[in-house]
């Protein structure tokens, strides 16, 4: 069953319609976005999802920020997940004490061998979890939430060597058939769930049944 993450949340109310809709993952970004959020209000979000029997692991979106910070904000939000979505190298991980969603910035000109190769030195790193590793658009000087889709024949490429989540421009209207061309392990959505900036609790599940269509 392919894994689905909302990202980009910032109120219980919509991890809550996420959960219930049926998402694997939430994502709370902590890095400068619009779609940042305090300790206070991630707390709030992860007392509440955490109280629920069947929940949504915890994602925290964090970009070059010191490893110290990362294990210190991870540790108080009560997080699953430490997603790496910077240039942040294999040494800086070993530092993280959480689990790793580490993010391969695809960017015009990438290459299946420039990916392989950032996804088999992160397997070879001696890290306290064995990382996950997400797929996302690279623009300019964004990491992701581009809201842009990216070559999906690289992406089954790669999906057909190792497990990965793929993020980039994926809306209910396109997540079926990006599952079905890539055969991915996750997918992962932020602005393609939103309406006029903010998440839209009908489009969190009509993407979530959408990705779910396909293992009918």
């Amino acid at each position: 069953m392919t894994k689905i993450k909302i990202c980009g949340i910032t109120q219980v109310e919509h991890a809550v319609a996420a959960t219930v809709s049926g998402a694997d993952f939430l994502g709370l970004v902590f890095a400068l976005s619009k779609r940042r959020i305090d300790t206070e209000k991630a707390l709030q979000i992860t007392a509440v999802i955490r109280s629920i029997i069947k929940r949504p692991l915890i994602a925290g979106i964090f970009v070059n920020m010191p490893a110290s910070e990362v294990n210190e904000i991870a540790g108080y939000c009560r997080l699953d997940y430490v997603q790496l979505s910077g240039s942040e190298n294999w040494d800086y991980c070993k530092d993280i004490e959480f689990p790793i969603i580490k993010v391969i910035h695809i960017y015009d000109g990438c290459n299946f061998e420039q990916v392989m190769g950032a996804i088999e030195a992160g397997y070879k790193t001696s890290l306290k979890y064995r990382p996950v590793f997400l797929l996302d658009t690279q623009k300019g000087d964004y990491f992701g939430g581009t809201g842009q889709t990216f070559d999906w024949t690289l992406a089954k490429e790669v999906a057909s060597a190792y497990p990965v989540i793929v993020a980039g421009g994926l809306t209910p209207d396109n997540v079926n058939a990006l599952i079905k061309t890539v055969r991915p392990w996750g997918v992962d959505v932020s602005s393609g769930v939103e309406t006029s900036g903010g998440k839209d609790i009908n489009k969190i599940k009509s993407f979530i049944d959408a990705a779910r269509k396909t293992e009918e």
